[in-house]
């Protein structure tokens, strides 16, 4: 490969990567995106509970913090939209470069394919439904996570590399989920390529500061119930499908909900089957040339055979039962429950047959006319994932209310006056203005200790149920709120959202009363419960270090843009 064919191919995967990008997220910019799982809002405090050490589980760790310190520089509703664009982008380009790194005789067409195939697939649409744009982020850097090891493989270890290595790591690890699948992957490669002992060591360091954030969370978390729920978060058979074909169409998150139009028919399997017969071509041509491929292809294979079949069996009746006792004995195991995530981990292989596939085809058409079908063979069959999966996510413009409440609890980060209590204490709201389903935002727009059950109620059965201090005040609350009872409690503010506050206290007068939110000013109330001194100094030192590797890895990018990035480029820039 040439140097102008080596550019040529990068500049078509950046080109189509943005184009697939765009068409996703337009609709994603503009005010504030409010659904499911995804909560923008203009700003965020960075709280105790953005830092993971609250005592809850720290499920967006370190992105809360990220979010609390980049709102002070920009609007968090652009600064949400915006990473979720780039988590999109990142994918198509992550992927592509693998398919170039990996599969170069697929050329320029492949690497296309590749790029496409990282991007228009129902594991990104699924997560994007569910409001999951930080996971996204994890899945994203997947590919890149391959081709940084395999850097490391070929002696290349300048500053440069391991800062990358850092920096993937660091964008793979805003959530706890994608650090571990970053860490799976890199793993993966590592002993595919049998790379020396020391520099995998090395690059286990790397992979531990940047999972600091979350680790370092994890080990003060408190108040947690028995998470459980294995059944509720298993992998969902789609129709005509079972839970083979579901898993092996990269789809099957557990709400059914959150899944495009196009996957609730009988249409997945045809879907399905067209992805497969790209996957089958491709993995034959693979075959073919194996003795001119890297063993890291043998590897993300395996790779993704394992991690297919992992989720499939966690969804059998013998794999519930085993995964209800890790949800029950085993610290962290919550983790593991939403098992349809791990299907990422077959994303790298996926992503690298795409591009065979186009190679195999180039024997009997032209380059252009078989990256065309093989595309086709992506995206047509999922035809909604386009213009914000189908019109469903869409930014919503926050009531005044909330600006007011706000503003009327005031900077409170060590509770001093008091935690404030949400009402109702479900997890999920149906507000009357936003566009479906999701998560209260005040949890992240109070600067104060926030109290909220977090508890989910999916098809009759209850998990993540509080316990601690925060079941004794939903208790109260549900009880009908006595002042007195929450104020012994840690209790200074209840905020009842859309909902007829508790009986008691509505015989009292708000402090504020508005369309969407009443608040109650609780009298006497102690002082919230704190982080320990030395908990709140190991979360910042970790957050720390987790944003130096952000900086390291941008770091290394600029640089990489003056350098060639593979031993093929060099020798073609030589020529």
């Amino acid at each position: 490969m040439t140097a102008t064919s080596t550019r040529t191919t990068g500049a078509a995967i950046y080109a189509v990567s943005a184009l697939l990008t765009a068409l996703i997220c337009a609709p994603l910019v503009g005010n504030h995106l409010l659904y499911r799982d995804a909560v923008a809002t203009p700003q965020s405090p960075l709280t105790a509970a953005a830092l993971g050490i609250d005592g809850t589980a720290p499920r967006a760790v370190p992105q809360d913090a990220l979010l609390a310190l980049g709102s002070r520089l920009v609007d968090g509703g652009l600064l949400v939209a915006g990473l979720t664009i780039l988590a999109v982008f990142a994918a198509g380009v992550g992927y592509g470069r693998l398919a170039r790194r990996l599969v170069p005789r697929a050329a320029t067409a492949g690497a296309v394919a590749a790029a496409v195939v990282g991007i228009w697939n129902p594991y990104v649409a699924e997560r994007l439904l569910q409001g999951h744009w930080s996971l996204l982020a994890g899945y994203a850097a997947l590919g890149w996570t391959v081709c940084a090891v395999l850097d490391l493989a070929d002696g290349r270890r300048s500053w440069r590399q391991w800062a990358g290595l850092a920096g993937i790591f660091a964008a793979a690890g805003l959530t706890p989920t994608g650090s571990l699948l970053a860490g799976i992957v890199a793993v993966a490669t590592a002993a595919a390529v049998r790379l020396p002992i020391r520099t995998a060591g090395l690059a286990a360091g790397c992979w531990l500061i940047t999972a600091s954030p979350w680790l370092v969370a994890s080990a003060v978390a408190s108040d947690v119930g028995s998470s459980g729920g294995a059944a509720v978060f298993a992998l969902r058979a789609e129709p005509g499908l079972g839970l083979l074909g579901t898993a092996l169409g990269l789809g099957g998150i557990w709400n059914a909900d959150a899944v495009p139009a196009s996957r609730t028919t009988p249409w997945a399997l045809v879907a399905t089957l067209m992805l497969l017969a790209v996957v089958a071509v491709g993995t034959g041509a693979l075959v073919r040339m194996r003795r001119e491929l890297s063993p890291a292809v043998a590897g993300q294979a395996l790779l993704a055979a394992v991690a297919i079949a992992a989720v499939v069996v966690a969804a059998t009746p013998p794999g519930l039962a085993v995964m209800d006792v890790l949800l029950a004995h085993v610290p962290g195991a919550g983790l593991l429950r939403d098992t349809q995530k791990y299907l990422a981990l077959a994303v790298p292989f996926v992503a690298v047959a795409a591009a065979a596939a186009v190679t195999a085809l180039r024997a009997l058409v032209p380059a252009g006319f078989a990256a065309a079908a093989v595309i086709a063979l992506i995206v047509a069959p999922l035809p909604d994932l386009a213009w914000g999966v189908g019109g469903k996510i869409r930014p919503v413009i926050y009531p005044d209310d909330y600006a007011r409440v706000t503003a009327l609890v005031g900077h409170d980060t060590d509770g001093a006056r008091g935690s404030v209590a949400l009402w109702p204490g479900d997890a999920v709201r149906r507000l009357s203005w936003a566009r479906g389903p999701s998560l209260s935002p005040l949890p992240r727009m109070l600067d104060a200790p926030v109290i909220g059950s977090g508890e989910l109620t999916v098809d009759g059965t209850t998990v993540d149920s509080p316990t601690g201090r925060t079941a004794q005040v939903l208790d109260v609350l549900r009880d009908g709120g006595d002042p007195q009872r929450l104020a012994r409690l840690g209790v200074g503010w209840v905020v009842a959202e859309e909902s007829d506050p508790p009986a008691r206290l509505a015989a009292t007068a708000p402090a504020y009363s508005g369309k969407h939110l009443t608040v109650y000013r609780i009298p006497g109330a102690v002082a919230a419960p704190v982080p320990a001194t030395a908990a709140r100094a190991a979360a910042f030192a970790a957050l720390v270090l987790w944003i130096c590797s952000v900086a390291a890895g941008l770091a290394a990018a600029v640089v990489r843009r003056r350098a060639p990035e593979t031993e093929e480029d060099e020798a073609a820039q030589r020529k």
